[in-house]
C-alpha cells in the first residue's frame, strides 16, 4: 500500500491503521515500520469485534499461506520478527466512503489473507473515487 500512496493521496483516500497493541509495542511498530499513516489503538478490541475480526485457529495463523507470505518477505530482505502480542487476533481491511457506507469489508483468515492493493484501487475506481 505504501508504494501506491501517491495514487491514494491523489484520490483523497485517508488510510488509518488500527491495532490492539498499546504503549511501547505500538510505538515500536510505528518506528520500526516508519508508518506513514495515523495509528489508532483499539486496546479493548471493540472495533475488531464490531467488524467480525475474532481469533484465528492455529492452522489459519500458522498454515501454508502464512509461511509462503513469510518466504516472500524474506526474499525481499524483510525477515519476520517474533511477535510480543496476540498472534491469534485476526485483522482485516475496511474501506468506508465519505457517507459512512462500507464499500469493502474483508476479515482475514490469517496473517497472509489480505486483499491486494489493486483490488482495493479497483473498488475505488468503480465507486467513482468516492471511497
Amino acid at each position: 500500500m505504501r508504494q501506491r500512496q501517491t495514487v491514494l493521496s491523489a484520490r483523497g483516500v485517508a488510510v488509518l491503521v488500527v491495532t490492539f497493541e498499546t504503549g511501547r509495542v505500538a510505538r515500536a511498530y510505528v518506528e520500526e515500520t516508519q508508518l506513514p499513516w495515523p495509528l489508532l489503538i483499539d486496546g479493548s478490541r471493540t472495533l475488531y469485534r464490531a467488524y467480525g475480526m475474532g481469533r484465528g485457529r492455529w492452522w489459519e495463523i500458522w498454515g501454508l499461506a502464512t509461511w509462503r507470505a513469510y518466504a516472500r518477505l524474506a526474499l525481499h530482505g524483510h525477515w519476520p520478527r517474533r511477535s510480543s502480542g496476540d498472534v491469534h487476533q485476526l485483522g482485516g481491511d475496511v474501506l468506508i466512503d465519505p457517507a459512512g457506507v462500507v464499500q469493502v469489508h474483508h476479515v482475514g483468515s490469517g496473517p497472509a489473507d489480505r486483499p491486494s492493493i489493486e483490488s482495493l484501487l479497483r473498488v475505488l475506481h468503480e465507486s467513482g473515487g468516492r471511497v
